[in-house]
């Protein structure tokens, strides 16, 4: 007699190779997915968020050109510290221990009341949509632009903390006073590499810094220091410690207001106004890199829109992760 048909066994590879595909199907379906940032992400959300964002901050910037800096700088301090996510806007609460009280932010931080406004404006068109991390990303592009420095694409989709990292930001972000092995330090254990470091550095072609954070330097009477450009800036920086602590000096001398790349030059000419930019060319490993930034604005340009987006993908808060604030300087 011929074996007996049994249809039971003929559909048994069938059958366990389904429940294999059902149950790894059922594993990846289940398994959190780290969300990516889009420069889409509001496209259908809040179609109006970034031209209304650009159009706020063209205002400031045109009422006080050194907001272009504060906001630029707010961003970056913001990233050093638990990641893109707005932890710096959060002021004091029974929760909260606000970074703005750490060292390098108390009475040097600003902007604030800028970004607050573009929130509720923000929120006047799109209630609960877009993300005070975000809307700090945008602003620092659209303040570079607004100085006549690069343009970038912005990565979005971050949302808002709900903790503050005053301790982080005592210890992780950058002081005026580090030498150059302390900052590459520093913005390596960010995701930043040397060229990076130098790159966003040269930020500081615009702003102005408080005469307590370089008064060591232009009265040190040291060797990389220029002694006509010492001399100028000690007229509103007096040697007495807490007189003029608050007077202010352009971090570059040059074309205080116009981001371009003077900010090199004048450090090949000794006329760094912070001793963390000096350090940058001081017969170190950074020297070669200040030189060709100096002789190309198009490559510090296009270095420094680069940076901008690798320095915007510090650990963002995403997905379910966070919150959508729905006022900037207070959690939900």
């Amino acid at each position: 007699m011929g074996s007996a048909y049994h249809p039971s066994s003929s559909r048994s590879p069938f059958i366990s190779y389904a429940c294999i595909f059902l149950a790894v199907f059922f594993i990846l379906s289940n398994t959190p997915c780290e969300a990516q940032l889009s420069s889409k992400f509001y496209d259908n959300t809040c179609p109006k968020a970034l031209s209304t964002i650009r159009t706020a901050i063209r205002t400031a910037v045109s009422r006080e050109r050194r907001m272009a800096a504060s906001l630029i700088r707010l961003h970056f301090h913001d990233c050093f510290v638990q990641g893109c996510d707005a932890s710096i806007l959060l002021d004091d609460s029974a929760t909260i221990q606000s970074e703005k009280n750490a060292p390098n932010n108390n009475n040097s931080v600003r902007g604030f009341e800028v970004i607050d406004n573009v929130k509720s404006q923000v929120e006047s068109i799109c209630p609960g949509v877009v993300s005070c991390a975000d809307i700090l990303a945008v602003a620092a592009r659209d303040s570079s632009v607004a100085v006549g420095g690069p343009t970038w694409t912005v990565k979005l989709g971050r949302r808002d903390s709900t903790t503050s990292g005053l301790s982080q930001a005592a210890a992780n972000l950058p002081s005026f006073r580090d030498g150059l092995d302390k900052l590459i330090s520093l913005f390596s254990s960010k995701g930043l590499n040397t060229r990076e470091m130098v790159a966003l550095s040269g930020s500081h072609t615009i702003g102005q810094a408080r005469c307590v954070t370089f008064r060591d330097r232009i009265y040190d009477n040291g060797t990389n220091i220029d002694a006509g450009f010492a001399s100028t800036r000690r007229r509103r920086c007096p040697v007495d410690n807490g007189n003029g602590d608050d007077n202010l000096a352009p971090l570059d001398l040059v074309t205080p207001n116009s981001f371009d790349n003077n900010y090199f030059k004048n450090l090949i000419q000794r006329k760094g106004l912070l001793q963390s930019d000096q350090v940058l060319f001081n017969g170190g490993s950074t020297d070669s890199i200040v030189t060709e930034y100096s002789k190309s604005r198009s490559t510090f340009s296009s270095d420094f829109a680069a940076a901008m987006v690798k320095m915007g993908d510090i650990d963002p808060l995403t997905g379910s992760n966070g919150e959508i604030r729905k006022l900037c300087n207070a959690i939900n």
